[in-house]
């Protein structure tokens, strides 16, 4: 009996000192500086060279976050990457990335041209991962719809890159808004300096020697089939409309997401622009549908917003048009940064911003209130978006909030896009006439077309390459 009751007694402090060691925090195991595997992310890029290049160092510098594959259809592009990040795995096709290494990866980032946004971030959604997508969200409206839509039909973290939405600008000028300092906002202008690449220009007839390191098919993606052409990668694309969305998909997404964040815009009723024009010859207008135009003006109308009386006219001005001066500004002071600016005007007063919302100044300048903060920053501001959303994939859907997720995201592309179809309308031209101009676009939500001008309605949706295309449903 006794041999019995000692022989339990053994059996019974074995088991606790066995669940005791169980739980023993991993990082107290590993030593100092070891990160348990469940606080790692493991993140694949997707178009590596570039902007992409600095994002995924960005994660990687979070700490939390280990680069272990890296795509690019581009081998000079991705070199950086490649020395950066020598264990990681490299692929051309993200395809095949995602097919064979997919049960190894948690978060996927696209930095790729726009054209290959939505196919390549759908896939990895898909497959269960979070992504991070650069900005603008996708290349047409449906694709921004179906990202939307798919990052809660998957439950996985998204951000897409515009990180000024990150910044502390944004997040101050909605306590000065909330607290009353500017009354209701009715009107905002958004303006940049951008294209700072050739626009409304003709598609060259000379092909080029496509360059050894670049895979100009995996390149093309979802446009069309065409030759390969100079100085259209790395850079030059976003001026043409099979891949690009132009000035307002390059520079839209860090200003409009103040007014889209402070005052709770989302999707907008109508939208009419006016386009910059080329003449290529006395009293000859060129005429160049391949390429965005060199300047637009576009204006678009919200209906009453989350945190506004009434509607909401929003003015974009691209190609160095900017609006015109605020009477409280003095002469000499700069009107927004120099090349872009936000100026939100309210029935009590206006607010100035930079880009991504910084150096927020009521108007007249010399005016000072003082808000309590009522919103937390993120830490690192713009350069803390990387790691927020790194956390936020570690801590797994729902649990930790993000600046830019999908859900507004979503609908700030969709309204950038939609302004690109005002621009597109006012410059087709059928016959020698231009039936889009001077039009106001009426925009069926709902069934995602303009009701009053169909020809638009071509670039809502796409028709994808053979072999490219994409499939949902919603």
């Amino acid at each position: 009996m006794s041999n019995n009751n000692s022989r339990r007694e053994f059996l019974k402090n074995s088991a606790i000192a066995a669940a005791g060691f169980s739980i023993v925090p991993r990082h107290v195991l590993g030593g100092s500086g070891f990160l348990a595997p469940s606080d790692r992310l493991i993140v694949a890029g997707i178009g590596v060279g570039g902007k992409g290049e600095s994002d995924i160092k960005a994660f990687a510098d979070s700490g939390k976050a280990e680069v272990a594959y890296l795509c690019d259809v581009d081998e000079r592009r991705a070199a950086n990457s490649v020395k950066r990040f020598p264990k990681a795995k490299f692929y051309k096709d993200y395809r095949e990335m995602l097919d064979k290494e997919h049960k190894h990866i948690d978060a996927v980032s696209v930095s790729s041209p726009d054209h290959n946004h939505a196919i390549q971030a759908l896939a990895a959604m898909q497959l269960g991962k979070h992504v991070y997508v650069q900005k603008p969200l996708t290349h047409d409206i449906w694709e921004a719809r179906v990202l939307t839509h798919a990052a809660k039909k998957y439950k996985v973290v998204t951000q897409m890159g515009n990180q000024g939405a990150s910044n502390d600008g944004p997040r101050e000028i909605r306590e000065w808004y909330e607290a009353g300092l500017i009354g209701d906002v009715h009107t905002v202008y958004c303006w940049t300096d951008r294209p700072v690449w050739p626009q409304g220009i003709q598609w060259p007839s000379q092909k080029a020697q496509v360059p050894k390191e670049l895979d100009w098919d995996l390149w093309l993606g979802t446009a069309p089939q065409k030759d390969y052409i100079d100085k259209l990668v790395p850079f030059n694309w976003r001026g043409w409309w099979d891949y690009g969305t132009g000035a307002l998909g390059d520079m839209g997404c860090h200003l409009l997401e103040v007014p889209f964040s402070v005052l709770g815009l989302s999707y907008l009723q109508d939208v009419q622009a006016s386009v910059g024009s080329v003449y290529v010859d006395e009293f000859k207008r060129g005429y160049f549908p391949e390429s965005c135009p060199p300047s637009s003006h576009a204006t678009m109308t919200f209906p009453k917003a989350l945190r506004t009386n009434g509607p909401v006219t929003l003015h974009w001005m691209d190609g160095g048009i900017q609006p015109a001066r605020p009477v409280e500004l003095e002469p000499n002071e700069i009107f927004g940064d120099g090349g872009n600016g936000i100026l939100m005007i309210g029935t009590k007063g206006k607010v100035l911003a930079d880009t991504y919302g910084d150096n927020a100044r009521l108007l007249p300048t010399t005016r000072k209130e003082n808000v309590a903060m009522k919103y937390a920053r993120v830490a690192g501001k713009a350069s803390g978006h990387y790691g927020q959303w790194v956390e936020a994939c570690i801590a797994g859907y729902g649990k930790k909030e993000v600046s830019a997720p999908f859900e507004i995201s979503g609908p700030l592309t969709e309204a950038l896009l939609m302004a690109n179809l005002a621009i597109r309308g006012a410059d087709m031209r059928i016959d020698g006439k231009y039936p889009g101009r001077n039009l106001k676009l009426l925009w069926d939500n709902d069934n995602m077309k303009v009701t009053n001008f169909d020809m638009v309605n071509q670039f809502v949706k796409r028709q994808y390459r053979k072999g490219w295309e994409i499939n949902y449903s919603f």
